[in-house]
């Protein structure tokens, strides 16, 4: 009886270590996902952290000579503020949602910069909603728009200023590119890797129902109209797409920004003290899309 005991036993084990392998092989899929769309967000944010903050010092070189009034110092502190925590955030973030939070902060700190700059040119105060469309470096929309981009569908987006007189003109718009692989493609045609990202600066557009936050890197890519996620098999990453694991980027580096310290900053002393700390942003700013 014992030996049969056994066997079953035995039986039982052979049957069950096939699923605790394809378990486990689930969760390393997960993990090497996860990291991946870390790396990808975590360098696109340096990017702009490193671009927000040469935009401040720019600023202050031409305002060294420019006495202030309150209003607009103090939006320009805001701003240094929003630099900041948006460089100490991305220097201890560990997830895709950290790259979120961080990329939040940087919307505040484009308002109020685009504040500053309204001050100083005499005209209307920015609105306090979604950054352009195109790029979120252009600064917080100015109106709404029709476009419909090649292959794609119809759709009303926000724009600033300069990209509606593109429109206007029969132009073509110059979105932010961010690298797939090999390519470098618009950021809202490069697929759900680059999620957390866009949501940092899109957030808003879901929030008022005019998006879905996981279509908010798909909406004018064809192949990804179905409604396909990324996935990862045991070969690679896939979707109805054609997205490739090469692709993606995984095993390659385009550049330091992943790995760029944010030990520098402004010094700490706003306007006052002036911008004696550095940029301090870290080298691999652009290398990160």
């Amino acid at each position: 009886m014992e030996w049969i005991l056994a066997l079953v036993a035995v039986a039982g084990i052979g049957t069950a270590t096939p699923l605790v392998r394809r378990r486990a092989r689930s969760r390393r899929t997960d993990r090497l996902r996860t990291a991946e769309v870390f790396r990808l967000n975590r360098n696109l944010a340096n990017t702009d952290v490193t671009q927000f903050g040469e935009e401040l010092m720019d600023l202050h070189v031409e305002t060294l000579t420019t006495d202030l009034d309150p209003a607009m110092r103090e939006s320009y502190q805001l701003a240094l503020d929003s630099y900041e925590d948006a460089k100490s955030s991305l220097s201890a973030a560990a997830a895709p949602e950290d790259v979120t939070g961080v990329v939040r902060t940087l919307a505040d700190g484009r308002f109020h910069l685009a504040s500053v700059l309204a001050r100083r040119d005499g005209a209307d105060l920015p609105q306090r909603r979604e950054p352009c469309f195109f790029d979120p470096g252009h600064g917080p929309a100015s109106r709404d728009v029709t476009w419909t981009p090649p292959g794609g569908i119809e759709r009303e987006i926000p724009v600033c200023f300069r990209d509606a007189e593109r429109l206007a003109a029969g132009e073509a718009p110059q979105p932010r590119l961010v690298r797939l692989g090999d390519r470098r493609v618009a950021w809202y045609a490069a697929g759900p890797a680059y999620g957390p990202w866009a949501t940092g600066w899109y957030d808003r557009l879901v929030a008022d129902g005019r998006y879905e936050a996981v279509r908010l890197t798909m909406m004018f890519s064809p192949g990804l109209a179905a409604g396909g996620y990324l996935a990862m098999s045991d070969v690679g990453w896939s979707d109805p797409g054609g997205w490739t694991q090469s692709d993606l980027g995984i095993g390659h580096d385009y550049g330091g920004g992943g790995d760029s310290s944010f030990d520098g900053g402004f010094g700490g002393g706003g306007f006052d003290g002036g911008f004696d700390g550095g940029m301090g942003a870290g080298g691999g700013g652009g290398g990160g899309e």
